[in-house]
C-alpha cells in the first residue's frame, strides 16, 4: 500500500501501538475453527479477513512473529498481546483477525475452515441468553470503567 492510497479499511491492536489500513477490501473473510486457531486466538474459533499484501501495510509500529507451523507465521503485538494475523511464509496475502478493524461489522464470514475441530456448542451461540454490557455491569460500575484501550481510530 502506497502512502497516497486512502485506506477502505483500518484497525489495530488493543493498544494501539500497531496499525493497519486496506486500499482494496478484503478478497474473502473467513472463520477457522482448527486447533491451531483456537489456541492462536484463544477462542473456540478465530475469523479472518484475507488480503492482497500490496493492499495492505503497516501504519504504526511492527509486531513481531511467531512461526507457528512450517507453513506460516502469525503476527501479534509485544505490548498488549493482541494477535493480529496469520500470513503463508511463501504467500503473496495476509490474513487480518477481524477482531482487531475498526469496523468489524464490515467484515461478515461467507466460508468456514476447520470444522473438523469445531466445539459441538458453537453452532448454539447464537441462542444463549444474552446481556448488554450496560445490564451486566450496571451504570454505576460502568460508569467507574477507565479503559486504556485505543479507540477504533487514529
Amino acid at each position: 500500500m502506497t502512502a497516497a492510497t486512502r485506506p477502505v479499511l483500518t484497525g489495530g491492536c488493543q493498544c494501539g501501538a500497531i496499525r493497519f489500513a486496506l486500499s482494496a477490501p478484503p478478497m474473502k473473510v473467513s472463520i477457522c475453527h482448527c486447533r491451531m486457531c483456537q489456541k492462536a486466538s484463544g477462542a473456540p474459533f478465530a475469523s479472518f479477513a484475507e488480503i492482497e499484501t500490496a493492499d495492505f501495510g503497516w501504519t504504526r509500529g511492527t509486531p513481531s512473529s511467531f512461526r507457528s507451523s512450517s507453513l506460516a507465521e502469525r503476527d501479534f503485538c509485544t505490548a498488549c498481546g493482541t494477535p493480529l494475523s496469520f500470513r503463508r511464509i511463501d504467500g503473496s496475502k495476509i490474513e487480518i483477525m477481524t477482531g482487531t478493524f475498526d469496523r468489524p461489522d464490515r467484515l461478515v464470514p461467507t466460508r468456514q475452515y476447520g470444522t473438523e475441530a469445531r466445539l459441538g456448542w458453537v453452532v448454539a451461540i447464537a441462542n444463549l441468553p444474552s446481556q448488554t454490557t450496560l445490564q451486566n455491569y450496571g451504570p454505576e460500575k460502568l460508569d467507574g470503567i477507565v479503559s486504556h484501550q485505543h479507540p477504533d481510530h487514529d
